[in-house]
């Protein structure tokens, strides 16, 4: 096939949110059936858990929701994102057909293959918005991509550029950087040292990284990278948030840690979410509310978010560095 012939397209995968309080418990059903979620090989019984997860916790999961709007607009701001990647790729000379597939929710990534395949795309970046890989985030999306193109003949149709991480994407961190140090100058006391950095990912169960997921390792490159980038004085401290479930998680608890800054009579803390690039209830309920008046009750005097990348210009920027590389 000529360079003439190639139809390019990108595939951003995304795990998705329901949009609406009825959507909640679908949602989580679709969540907790994940074999890479919840590891059970037996399918029967892995949903039968799954069902009894989503029927229990569902009415907490939608008080939550109520308190952002009633559902999550991560599909909104990742709609976004793929129309401006699009015009970015456009821009510089590679224009490409940008997909949305999501792991948990709509649009699902069979309705994103059913298109490329109307589309006739004949080679493919999938590229995650994970940019820390795990088995959980991108390991399941990519996995569950493989099959549904087997099946649908895509496979033979298109070639496929698979990016499985993209943390240490200079773009990227400069994107993040430059949104720590906006949220830095709203401070009272803006100096530097007198600013706790918090940066706040998504844990993972700890048996995960114990068996070889790299998420952990690359999440901890990804602060000390951005710590560079900023060259500042600030301490900092990288934490985990979004535990489900009895097991062991990754440590220490975000919650945890806030409450070791009020004993430790930090006034000032940022906190930055490091493993997310769109605002949903993780940002907008746990960090902006939950965690907010967790700080205010441990005596923490100013407690504040750093913006989420969403459609912040260079963050698109690096995602049209990645795609293209990708090409």
């Amino acid at each position: 096939m000529s360079l003439k012939d190639t139809r390019r397209g990108v595939i951003l995968f995304n795990l998705g949110g329901p949009e609406k309080l009825q959507d909640v418990r679908p949602f989580l059903y679709n969540l907790f059936s994940d074999p890479e979620i919840i590891r059970i090989k037996n399918d029967v019984l892995r949903k039968l858990i799954a069902w009894l997860i989503a029927t229990t916790r569902q009415r907490k999961s939608r008080a939550l929701y109520r308190q952002i709007g009633g559902g999550s607009p991560l599909r909104k701001i990742t709609d976004a994102q793929a129309a401006a990647l699009r015009t970015r790729l456009e821009a510089r000379g590679c224009p490409a057909n940008v997909y949305v597939g999501m792991r948990c929710w709509k649009p699902t990534i069979d309705d994103a293959v059913k298109q490329m395949r109307s589309d006739r795309i004949t080679r493919l970046a999938v590229l995650p918005l994970f940019p820390q890989f795990s088995v959980t985030t991108t390991g399941s999306c990519v996995r569950y991509f493989m099959s549904v193109a087997d099946k649908s003949g895509l496979s033979s149709e298109a070639e496929f550029e698979y990016v499985d991480a993209w943390f240490d994407n200079r773009l990227y961190i400069e994107a993040m950087a430059e949104l720590i140090q906006e949220a830095m100058r709203g401070f009272p006391d803006p100096n530097p040292e007198k600013i706790q950095l918090l940066y706040s990912a998504h844990s993972i169960p700890a048996r995960y990284v114990e068996e070889g997921d790299p998420y952990l390792a690359q999440t901890r490159k990804t602060v000390e990278l951005i710590n560079q980038r900023l060259s500042s004085t600030s301490a900092s401290t990288l934490a985990f948030q979004s535990k489900v479930g009895p097991v062991k998680w990754l440590e220490p608890a975000t919650q945890d840690v806030l409450a070791q800054f009020g004993r430790d009579r930090i006034p000032q803390v940022l906190a930055i979410p490091i493993s997310f690039v769109s605002d949903h209830i993780e940002t907008l309920q746990e960090i902006d509310i939950f965690y907010k008046q967790l700080a205010r009750k441990a005596g923490i005097k100013e407690f504040r978010r750093a913006a989420s990348l969403n459609l912040y210009a260079k963050f698109i920027d690096a995602l049209a560095d990645i795609a293209l590389r990708a090409f």
